[in-house]
Order: structure tokens, then C-alpha cells, then sequence
């Protein structure tokens, strides 16, 4: 499968399996792997959740992931981390999963499909005025694309399209552009060199998943700091008036 996708762009294009307006892709059917072992890891993880000081290893493993993802969070933000871990450690662990599972032969990593990265980055393109309305309320966080002057509401929106896209073809450009490399590489030098791409493609996906995750919480870390600021001024002038 592998050495079909050299000339492929996405594996979107590599149908498995169609039935009228229904298709099943090589993205659809991996994604589906993915999310299939992040669930049957996420059920040994916590089906035995204990207070006592000896768990399981699942748990304990477990426990060092939410751990360090709190404190990155906790880091960037200066708030309690709590209601940002499900996104960020979600798409973590998902892009993370399936960035390392290249070195399973025959594996098409889903991030290495632009309809993939985009979607991720349209859970953060929606998680940015969730969590800002959330925390300041809809009017307030509306004024701020009017801020200082409703001139700049069409740039505002422009900066959250940007953002999205960046997102999208940075995490898809880096993923599909080292598959292509190692599929070339394979033809050309079937030996030691594809192994040591491999493994530099594992250090890679780990740091695009870093990367993208660290990216989604500035992203919304500075749409609450700027909600938080044009709210206190709001009330200032209030209690001027």
C-alpha cells in the first residue's frame, strides 16, 4: 500500500470499498483504527481506576500523560487546566497515535490527509468562541471583533481563517511530505536508510502532535486573555459612568 501512494497526494484517494454515495478510504478505515485503539486503551486505562497507592500499570501510565498535559495547559494559561484537557489531550493523543503507528507496514498515517488536519483544526476553529463565550459571555466576547473599531471585525475573521489554515496545512504538509519520502526511499535504498527515516519520522509525528496541540491552546489561551481584558474595561468604565 505503500508504494501506492507514492503517486497519490492523499490517501483519500485509495478506495477500499463503494457502495453508491457511500465510500470507505484508506483515511476513514485508519481513523477508524485509531480511534478503536485509543478507546480499548482508554478502557484498560481506567476500568480499574484506584485512590491506593499501588495501581495498575495502565493507570499509573495513564496518570503521567494527564499530568504532563495538565502542566503544559496550566503553563501557557495561568488557569485550572481542567476544561481544556479533554480537547487538547484529544487531539494529542489522536494525531500522537497515528503519527506513530507509520511504523506498522501498510498503516497510512490519517493526518497525512488534509481532510483530516482540517477537521482537527476546525475542533479548534469552534473551541476558541466556546471557551471564550463560555467564560465572558456572548456579548462580550462578540465586541472583541469590533475592538478598537468595527473597521477591524473583517480582519479579525480573516486572523481566525489564517489560524485554522495554518493549522490544517502545516500538521498535513509535514505527515504526508515524510510518507512520500520513505515510500520513495524504499524503492530507491530498500535498507538501512528507510529505517533510520522511520525513526526520525516517529520523533517528527511526536513533535507535530506536540506542536499542534501547544499551537490549539495559545490559540485559545489568547482569545480568553483578550475576552478577559475587554471585560475588565468594560466594567471599569462602568463603574466610572
Amino acid at each position: 500500500m505503500e508504494i501506492v501512494l507514492i503517486d497519490q497526494i492523499s490517501p483519500d484517494q485509495v478506495i477500499i470499498w463503494s457502495w453508491k454515495f457511500i465510500t470507505l478510504n484508506v483515511t476513514i478505515l485508519y481513523t477508524w483504527l485509531v480511534m478503536g485503539i485509543l478507546l480499548f486503551v482508554s478502557w484498560l486505562a481506567t476500568r480499574n481506576l484506584s485512590s491506593e497507592l499501588n495501581v495498575s500499570r495502565w493507570q499509573h501510565f495513564l496518570e503521567v500523560v494527564i499530568s504532563v498535559i495538565r502542566g503544559e495547559i496550566s503553563e501557557m494559561t495561568k488557569k485550572n487546566a481542567d476544561a481544556f484537557i479533554p480537547l487538547i489531550g484529544t487531539l494529542f493523543l489522536f494525531i500522537c497515535t497515528s503519527n506513530i503507528l507509520v511504523v506498522v507496514p501498510g498503516f497510512i498515517a490519517p493526518t497525512s490527509s488534509i481532510t483530516t488536519t482540517a477537521a482537527l483544526a476546525t475542533c479548534v476553529f469552534i473551541a476558541v468562541p466556546y471557551f471564550g463565550i463560555r467564560r465572558t459571555g456572548l456579548l462580550h466576547y462578540l465586541k472583541e471583533y469590533f475592538q478598537p473599531n468595527f473597521i477591524f471585525f473583517p480582519f479579525h475573521v480573516m486572523g481566525e481563517i489564517s489560524r485554522t489554515l495554518a493549522l490544517t496545512v502545516r500538521l498535513f504538509g509535514n505527515i504526508m511530505s515524510h510518507e512520500k519520502v520513505v515510500g520513495i526511499l524504499l524503492l530507491v535504498t530498500p535498507f538501512l536508510f528507510p529505517i533510520v527515516m522511520q525513526a526520525l519520522g516517529l520523533l517528527i509525528g511526536v513533535i507535530q502532535a506536540y506542536i499542534f496541540a501547544i499551537l490549539s491552546m495559545v490559540y485559545i489561551a489568547s482569545a480568553l486573555s483578550a475576552e478577559e481584558e475587554v471585560h475588565s474595561h468594560v466594567k471599569k468604565e462602568g463603574m466610572k459612568a
